[in-house]
């Protein structure tokens, strides 16, 4: 079966919208358990390394569910496939020096936050013709700048986890609206 490009970028378009959705949906529990349970721990925890790790894990199953439905094959995918696997390594690193002390786990998560914007910007940027990418672009950026913020942070010895919370906050925020921005394009596209 012969797919055109116009039958393949509204689907998707809907398959990106779902996924931010549920990136929107999973961030916003995260940070909720998050503020109420350890966002104030200044020493390590089992909750607090559950939590640090599942969200970068979370972050490299969204990327490969986003890889596999996107169907423009003659593109490289290597930004996200990079984002994939910097994510899973990450979470490793993260139980560990989670389990040492806050302020590494901080360090680890500015190092991820740094690696996973950058695809995540480049990704963005090659997916703008399917609608609701600028915030993604945004937040892509603005990853990158958080990251060195933790990363300099938790060198110093500052073990402000909270600031994950918040990163997560604004991440969840740019999902919400390019979640809603797909659905207007693609309301758009059907009138």
């Amino acid at each position: 079966m012969i797919t055109t490009e116009s039958t393949i970028a509204p689907a998707y378009g809907h398959s990106l919208r779902r996924l931010y959705f549920t990136r929107f949906a999973f961030a916003v529990i995260w940070v909720g358990i998050m503020f109420g349970t350890v966002a104030k721990a200044t020493e390590p925890s089992a909750l607090l390394t559950v939590l640090l790790v599942i969200y970068p894990l979370f972050d490299a199953g969204a990327v490969l569910w986003q890889l596999r439905a996107d169907p423009d094959t003659r593109r490289s995918k290597a930004a996200e496939w990079i984002n994939v696997v910097v994510s899973a390594v990450i979470a490793i690193a993260i139980g560990v020096s989670s389990s040492i002390a806050v302020p590494a786990a901080l360090s680890v998560w500015g190092v991820w936050a740094i690696i996973a914007g950058v695809p995540q910007l480049i990704a963005a940027i090659r997916n703008r013709r399917n609608g609701g990418q600028v915030a993604q672009m945004l937040s892509g950026g603005i990853s990158v700048l958080a990251g060195t913020g933790f990363l300099t942070q938790g060198l110093q010895g500052n073990g402000m986890i909270a600031g994950v919370a918040g990163y997560a906050t604004l991440g969840a925020i740019f999902f919400l609206v390019s979640a809603i921005r797909l659905s207007a394009k693609l309301k758009k596209q059907r009138a």
